[in-house]
């Protein structure tokens, strides 16, 4: 059922860790028609990224120790779930991701056609190379959509993005509570909304890969990619009755 801009609060949740740099950058350049609440979850940074965000328009939540990735998403959907929101979007602090493209992310969610939309790199050919994407990273991110694809029955071209936009029933449903701490997480919380039946749509979004934007080295992407093919796994398994995972557990 389609829904009015309205009628719906949309949160902006930025997963940071040392992000001084770039975090006024990425505020000033979020659309303020959509997004009704504005959060940044502070993973102990060593630099400056709190001090920035109290003098911006923008919510923060910090964590006395990191935790990783992975919980610091945590913090981000239970603070927004608690503040009402309806439409939660994940956008990086560290510039990566166009600010811009929130409407975009949001308008399939609103239009009712589908439950989680993927801002991605890959779906006009070329964009993520020209954007700076490492050609290993390319190869791998092709390489592991197409197995999650498969696994997942979806014909989606970009499983590794991080700037996403979730609805509400999607976060009270997906146990993410139970999820890894690291960047599994992305890759346990896709499988999960589509093994709960959750409508998955992506919309093409470019990337810009600096130095300060934020981007896991070739040793922890080839951890992260095993972890995603063993999450893969896991809900093959799981379908099948021959072990059973609390990822997929309500």
């Amino acid at each position: 059922m389609e829904r009015r801009r309205e009628d719906v609060k949309i949160t902006v949740v930025m997963p940071g860790f040392n992000a001084a740099r770039t975090l006024e950058r990425t505020v000033s350049a979020i659309p303020p028609d959509w997004a009704d609440d504005l959060l940044l979850v502070d993973d102990s940074s060593t630099d400056e990224t709190v001090e920035i965000a109290r003098r911006l328009p923008v919510r923060v939540v910090w964590h006395p120790h990191n935790v990783g990735y992975g919980g610091n998403q945590k913090t981000c959907y239970l603070d927004a779930l608690q503040h009402d929101a309806d439409v939660v979007v994940m956008l990086h602090p560290d510039g990566q991701y166009e600010p811009t493209l929130i409407p975009a992310l949001v308008a399939p969610i609103l239009r009712g056609d589908a439950d989680l939309v993927l801002g991605s790199r890959l779906a006009e050919p070329g964009m993520a190379l020209a954007g700076g994407m490492p050609l290993y990273k390319y190869v791998a991110n092709r390489f592991l959509t197409t197995v999650e694809n498969a696994v997942m029955g979806t014909q989606l071209t970009d499983l590794h993005t991080g700037y996403r936009a979730y609805s509400r029933e999607v976060l009270l449903t997906v146990p993410f509570l139970r999820n890894s701490l690291d960047f599994a997480f992305d890759s346990e919380m896709l499988m999960q909304a589509a093994y709960f039946g959750f409508r998955i749509l992506d919309v093409p979004a470019r990337s810009i890969y600096t130095d300060d934007a934020s981007s896991i080295t070739f040793g922890p992407a080839t951890i992260y990619g095993l972890k995603t093919l063993k999450v893969a796994a896991a809900l093959v398994l799981h379908r099948l009755h021959v072990m059973r995972s609390p990822l997929f557990t309500r």
